[in-house]
């Protein structure tokens, strides 16, 4: 086998969900996020989240979506990967005005009940491609002291996808 064959294996099909434009779509078609002028972005973890609250210059409320959360793999008898997606909702808000951060948190509880009802659907359609949302999604809400002046809260999405771990010998060079 040539060297440039060895270096260009092509990777096993596997499926994927595309959680990012999953949550774009909804943050664009949702009204209730709309009218409170939610924009969309990606992030890399907390940090990131953070500064992109700093970064604000326009906006006053964004739903960011973190790829970069952990997986896994589980090696049983129908072995799969988990992927997890972390999204946070922010707005911004006067920094001592805990009568409006409340109302914020309650307009973000709200948006979170409406994106899980799309999520419903996607599952459903999602489970035809033998990929597999988990049940269990939590809202959390982030305490007033991490966001001076904003609230925040995020969900989690773990997403496991069936993983071929059979064996092949053309994958490996002889001893």
């Amino acid at each position: 086998m040539e060297e440039t064959e060895k270096n260009n294996i092509e990777p096993r099909e596997s499926f994927s969900w595309d959680a990012s434009s999953f949550f774009r779509g909804l943050t664009g078609r949702n009204r209730l996020a709309r009218a409170r002028g939610f924009a969309f972005h990606r992030v890399t973890g907390l940090e990131g989240m953070q500064e992109a609250v700093k970064g604000m210059t326009r906006e006053t409320a964004f739903v960011a979506v973190d790829l970069d959360s952990p997986g896994y793999v589980e090696l049983v008898n129908s072995p799969k990967t988990r992927r997890v997606t972390t999204v946070f909702l922010f707005m911004r808000h006067g920094a001592q005005d805990m009568e409006v951060r409340d109302r914020c948190l309650g307009i973000m509880r709200e948006i979170f009940r409406q994106f899980m009802s799309v999520l419903v659907m996607e599952r459903t359609r999602l489970q035809q491609k033998k990929i597999y949302i988990d049940t269990r999604i939590s809202f959390t809400e982030v305490d007033r002291y991490a966001f001076s002046g904003g609230a925040c809260a995020y969900f989690q999405v773990a997403v496991d996808t069936a993983t071929d771990l059979r064996y092949n010998a053309e994958e490996w060079e002889d001893e």
